[in-house]
């Protein structure tokens, strides 16, 4: 399309960008009036060449379209980022279109990850479109000649006051793009929101349930062929031999070719099969016979080995992250003290939709991918450097993601489609069975939490954590020098530190292994809560004080007392406890959002625990949708549920020992618990809430476990089924 077809902006854009924090994402809201127009509402809407950055975008016939630079994995955001726009433009949802942002620069940052969508975006989006309706409202006033405070917007509309006479935004669109653009426009109230905050209808929703949302796995090229990928059982073994007899005799197999898998550490070998169906290249995979060299990797590939590496880390003093008093002098002093360690295994993410992705490298050196991916505006410079080809040459289409919880930030699957279009020159869709996602990883690492504490006078002064583990920032990212304490790991911990009068401590031990390992949601939170949080509880025992009382009194920040005092309420915490049962709490902060989680749980007369309710309460500032935000704090309990007492990933002599859902299972809906989750109001800046909900569960179901029981478990996963009470001589 020719440049003239739009109106971009010539004066203050870049000014008004850096205001709103946007500075590589655009903002046009016109289309020339003389120009045909544009429809928007293809598919294709982005493949139009303009060089401009399209953000809002208003046809003549008063159409509405906003790109939405997040994607979405189920927790909402298309519905939320576009929701902002919408609110301070005043249009409703259904008065908009929403396209998916392509990765192009353009668009700034579009990773869905680390609860930022709605915390990042909250003042750029919402300065976007009222800095679009005072352009409009402006526009109408010189039509009118009359000042701007005679003129409203309302639905797509600007009206002259006192009057029945409006224009469309449609209508004024050219006019209004040819303006200067505000640098400060005026915000909304919270007050005098329509949308944000509201339970309002997400469009989107009919279509996931019905069925007509397209997935990833759902997509279909015409030319498409279709890939079944061998990797390695022992993810870094070298091929020796192929023997593909079998394979090229199965119906639909088209050709078996050795392929690569790009990951982020290292690389490895793999054999793909090239089938006319899935099932083609499925049942021509398992016929394959290959002949791998696993040399050395059954020491490397252990997960006893590896813990055993961090236990020995135990007596050394890590590095520091930070420290106020001498603390091994305080503890090596004290007379009322514990030293614990606690324990999480390594986890593999699981999303209901395994990795998929279609890719088609052309003959005339340009490359077409759809893909359910978090971060295309990362991918699109990976694969550009991974061909070896400009980026510009690369369109992306990012596709709803059946789950991800972080693995599809990792575009180990995209790469493998692209390198086997290359050498096939015609679409390729490379489908992952559970079992290559649940044994080729990458997973959230495990981790120990080595614990120190003393007690005084009946309170706890005295705190050190030394975090012992492989470190994402080193192996994903080489962002860790050896003997460095992680920033990322202190900066977590930074966020819970409980005030301690006489002295305190974070250390870190690196730990290297060579799993592949990613983010895993809620990141390093999941690990870092289950030590901090049950070994209050212990020192708060120690102290012969109550642990919802003793936190209450290390913390001096008021939002963190109200969400304890809030949990304290709705938990009915101070109830008299019924005979073999009891009430756990914990409380974490990550990703700007603070949440506290109080699990009661029962013995039954066989030994087991039954996992009555959990109670959780988040204080994520200020919210798009209610709705959401207990939406993904109720999927937190459930995937924080299945980490805390079902099976974690095991890996002996380079293998991994579970493959599938039978033998790495989530929790089912038979086996969950009565969820109330309270959502803290206030007017503070938002914080995420696709992550906070989970790290407290485990701590909280571990400090349960100990009231009711008496037995103090500090290694994950616990075993609910067998748990016995220590009057029996049995103990854990």
């Amino acid at each position: 399309m020719a440049m003239k077809n739009m109106i971009r902006y010539k004066t203050d854009r870049r000014d008004f960008l850096k205001q709103a924090g946007l500075t590589t994402i655009g903002l046009i809201i016109g289309i020339d009036a003389s120009a045909r127009p544009y429809n928007l509402s293809r598919a294709d809407a982005l493949a139009n060449g303009l060089e401009i950055n399209p953000f809002i975008l208003i046809d003549p016939d008063n159409s509405i379209t906003i790109i939405n630079p997040r994607n979405d994995m189920g927790q909402g955001t298309i519905h939320a980022v576009p929701a902002m726009i919408a609110e301070e433009l005043e249009v409703s949802l259904d008065q908009i279109k929403i396209i998916q942002s392509d990765g192009k620069s353009k668009y700034g940052s579009q990773t869905s990850g680390g609860s930022s969508s709605i915390s990042r975006l909250w003042l750029p989006m919402r300065k976007a479109g009222a800095a679009t309706k005072e352009m409009l409202i402006k526009a109408a006033a010189n039509r009118w000649a009359v000042s701007e405070d005679q003129c409203y917007a309302a639905g797509a509309r600007v009206f002259k006051k006192d009057s029945d006479i409006s224009f469309t935004y449609g209508q004024l669109a050219a006019e209004a793009s040819r303006l200067v653009v505000p640098t400060d426009p005026v915000l909304k109230k919270q007050a005098d929101f329509k949308i944000l905050g509201k339970n309002l209808q997400r469009r989107e929703i009919p279509d996931r349930t019905t069925g007509k949302a397209v997935y990833g796995i759902d997509i279909e090229v015409p030319g498409m062929v279709y890939a079944s990928i061998l990797h390695s059982p022992m993810l870094f073994g070298k091929i020796v031999s192929i023997d593909d007899r079998r394979t090229l005799k199965v119906p639909g197999v088209l050709r078996v070719i050795k392929c690569e898998r790009k990951m982020i550490h290292r690389d490895t070998e793999s054999v793909a099969v090239i089938g006319s169906t899935w099932w083609a290249a499925l049942s021509g995979r398992k016929a394959l016979e290959i002949e791998w060299n696993n040399s050395g990797l059954a020491e490397k590939l252990h997960t006893d080995k590896y813990f055993q590496d961090c236990y020995r880390q135990l007596e050394t003093k890590g590095a520091n992250h930070q420290e106020r008093g001498d603390f091994s002098q305080k503890f090596q002093a004290a007379k009322s003290r514990l030293e614990l360690t606690y324990e999480t295994p390594f986890l593999a993410h699981v999303p209901l939709e395994p990795e998929t992705a279609t890719a088609y490298v052309k003959e005339d050196g340009t490359v077409e991918i759809w893909a359910p991916i978090q971060g295309p505006g990362e991918t699109l410079p990976d694969v550009a450097g991974y061909l070896n080809i400009p980026v510009d040459k690369i369109k992306i289409h990012p596709l709803l993601m059946g789950g991800s919880y972080g693995r599809k930030a990792y575009i180990d699957f995209v790469k493998e489609a692209c390198f086997l279009s290359n050498q096939l020159k015609r679409p390729v869709k490379v489908l992952w069975t559970r079992e290559d996602d649940v044994t080729q990883g990458p997973y959230r690492p495990g981790m120990v939490s080595h614990m120190q504490g003393f007690v005084e006078d009946g309170q706890i002064t005295g705190f050190h954590h030394h975090v012992i583990g492989e470190s994402i920032l080193r192996q994903v990212f080489k962002g860790l020098a050896d003997n460095e304490a992680d920033p990322w790991i202190g900066e977590a911990l930074d966020e819970n530190i409980y005030q301690f009068k006489t002295a305190s401590k974070v250390s870190f031990s690196n730990v290297k292994t060579e799993l592949p390992i990613m983010w895993w949601r809620s990141v390093n939170a999941s690990n870092l809560a289950w030590g901090q949080e049950c070994f209050i509880d212990e020192l708060s025992h120690l102290a012969g004080k109550d642990p919802l009382a003793v936190r209450l009194g290390l913390y001096k920040d008021e939002r963190f007392i109200k969400v304890l005092k809030t949990l304290a309420e709705k938990s009915d915490y101070y109830a008299e406890a019924q005979p073999g049962s009891g009430k756990g709490i914990a409380i974490f902060k990550c990703f700007g959002s603070i949440c506290a989680c109080c699990i009661t749980v029962s013995r039954l007369n066989n030994g087991s625990i039954k996992i009555d309710k959990v109670v959780s309460v988040i204080d994520c500032g200020m919210y798009v949708s209610p709705d959401t935000v207990r939406a993904q704090t109720e999927g937190n309990i459930v995937m924080g549920l299945s980490a805390a007492i079902k099976k974690g990933i095991i890996f002996k002599n380079g293998m991994c020992q579970q493959s599938n859902y039978h033998d790495y299972p989530v929790l089912r809906m038979n086996e969950m618990p009565k969820v109330e989750v309270f959502i803290v109001e206030n007017g503070e800046a938002p914080g995420g809430v696709g992550e906070p909900g989970l790290p407290p569960v485990a701590p909280a179901l571990g400090n349960a476990i100990f009231m009711a029981t008496g037995i103090r478990l500090r290694n994950l996963p616990i075993d609910i089924t067998s748990i016995v009470d220590s009057k029996n001589g049995k103990t854990k």
